[in-house]
């Protein structure tokens, strides 16, 4: 029973560590033999139309599920045929055709989920809504985003407000009011520099107006390269048997329409080579006490300097040792449980939030408390500290684009694209590495973007081989090299549809993303 409890009533994803190995030794999972994994009784699975139970009908791709209910007719359940129909049609219509309805939600990336919620309402009679999607581009290519776009004119035209956060020049594109943020980032960022239409932002000298308005260029010249890393035969999810090459201590990027299996072959090649780096968006390591400065080591020299400064022991500049207010344990906040409802958060009246004892405040370096110097910009930090130690990490970390953080900023706080850019930051100096970024530009502005590219150039003139999935064109026209996958999504994806210099793409008769690189240097 004790097992039971620990192990069987608990998602076996949450068991990790020593744990892991022994709950193996002692636990065999597989699919039911009984329900073949459809979760559904043999009474329910012996109901049939047209041969084909509930369970198959669920595994099937959408886009094949709605030509089968397109083949039924039954004047008493037309009206639910319709409606089904009707779904389908919508998911269709927003790319999502490669997807079975029993498709497990934990599954689905971030752009997929956004645009489920956005078929849900699209189906909707209500009217007179507001609307706001948060970058509903998100990994989506620029075929992908046309369809998008149509669906949110459709909202629009019901009759409901929508409101939309983005990057994406093609989604500005289509907006009847444009509400432009600057200029900067952070304390340098907060005001309306510009509100108006499409036309009239691309007049101003805005940092969004001057990327609008630039020449898109394709890379001069292509590196070459040292070696290469193979896969063969792999089919590995929808890929149909691929085999390809990715050349060494070059810019490859991996790209095509979403769900063309372009996660699918690179995760092939993270399968083969277990020295490859992994950059993407997903959660950093640290509890909720980490901070920019505990992640990258900087905390550690500010708190020696501190001690040196005023002779007394290091510890007392730690929220969590000698230092950390008695109160809130150097929380800064007071959590209050309120059993079934959300726990609340309160300021630390204490310390006033900064999570230190009041009695450390008095103790200054260059003039400035623990909890001033915790509260600066990476941009502000960097003018009053000489110490190399110091210096280095911020300096890498400007370069990513995240001056505007503060030193004392919670890493449980951050983007999805700051953890991202936070961890190629401690990777820039390396040497000989095989780096994978998985949408490295989400949530970036254009302007950001050319930051990320000579960041990416940087780490390749290190002699490292960098390989990108991503769909914005302004990363494609800088690569190397291009792996085009395709040509559709789901079971019409997993092939190679191109592989070569960003040049030739452009010619391709067949590949969407040539045709839309083409677009985008016209």
């Amino acid at each position: 029973p004790r097992f039971e409890r620990s192990f069987f009533k608990k998602d076996s994803k949450e068991i990790t560590g020593k744990k892991a190995l022994r709950y193996k030794e002692v636990v065999k999972q597989g699919l039911c033999p009984e329900c073949k994994g459809t979760r559904l009784n043999a009474k329910v699975l012996s109901c049939k139309i047209e041969g084909r139970n509930i369970a198959d009908c669920c595994n099937m791709q959408i886009d094949d599920l709605l030509e089968f209910i397109r083949t039924l007719s039954n004047d008493s359940v037309k009206p639910l045929l319709d409606a089904i129909a009707n779904n389908l049609s919508n998911i269709l219509a927003i790319g999502l055709g490669y997807l079975t309805l029993s498709r497990d939600t934990s599954s689905l990336s971030g752009g997929e989920s956004q645009r489920i919620k956005l078929v849900r309402h699209l189906g909707s009679s209500l009217t007179d809504l507001t609307y706001i999607f948060d970058e509903p581009s998100v990994g989506l290519h620029p075929h992908d985003v046309q369809r998008l776009n149509k669906l949110l004119i459709e909202l629009r035209d019901k009759g409901n407000t929508v409101l939309i956060i983005e990057h994406d020049p093609d989604v500005i594109a289509i907006a009847d009011h444009i509400v432009d943020m600057g200029v900067g980032a952070g304390k340098e960022g907060g005001n309306v520099i510009y509100q108006g239409n499409y036309e009239g932002l691309k007049t101003v000298h805005t940092p969004t107006g001057d990327y609008l308005n630039r020449k898109n260029e394709l890379k001069g010249s292509y590196r070459g390269a040292s070696g290469y890393l193979s896969i063969d035969n792999s089919s590995l999810h929808n890929l149909k048997d691929v085999s390809v090459h990715i050349p060494k201590e070059v810019l490859t990027v991996v790209t095509g329409v979403a769900g063309s299996g372009k996660s699918s072959l690179v995760k092939s090649f993270i399968n083969q080579y277990k020295d490859i780096v992994v950059i993407d968006q997903s959660s950093l390591r640290g509890s909720k006490r980490s901070n920019i400065a505990t992640y990258t080591g900087i905390s550690d020299v500010v708190r020696k300097l501190f001690a040196n400064q005023n002779g007394v022991k290091q510890s007392l500049f730690s929220n969590n040792s000698d230092g950390a207010c008695p109160e809130c344990r150097g929380l800064g906040y007071i959590s209050t449980d309120l059993a079934f409802l959300d726990a609340v958060e309160i300021r630390c009246e204490h310390c006033n939030g900064t999570g230190f004892k009041p009695e450390v405040l008095k103790y200054k370096l260059k003039g400035k408390s623990i909890t001033e110097i915790m509260a600066m910009t990476i941009n502000e930090a960097n003018t009053i500290f000489d110490e190399q130690e110091i210096v280095q990490p911020l300096n890498r970390l400007k370069e990513v684009g995240l001056g505007y953080l503060t030193l004392g900023q919670s890493l449980n706080t951050f983007s999805g694209g700051e953890r991202q850019r936070l961890k190629l930051a401690t990777e820039l100096g390396k040497k000989g590495y095989i780096y994978v970024f998985d949408e490295p530009t989400t949530g970036l502005h254009g302007s950001d973007i050319s930051k990320l590219i000579k960041l990416f150039d940087k780490l390749v003139d290190d002699k490292n081989t960098v390989i990108i999935i991503e769909h914005s064109m302004d990363i494609i026209s800088q690569a190397d090299w291009i792996v085009d996958m395709g040509l559709g999504a789901g079971k019409n994806g997993g092939s190679i549809v191109f592989e070569g210099f960003p040049k030739d793409i452009i010619t391709d008769s067949v590949s969407l993303t040539g045709k839309h690189l083409k677009r985008y240097l016209e």
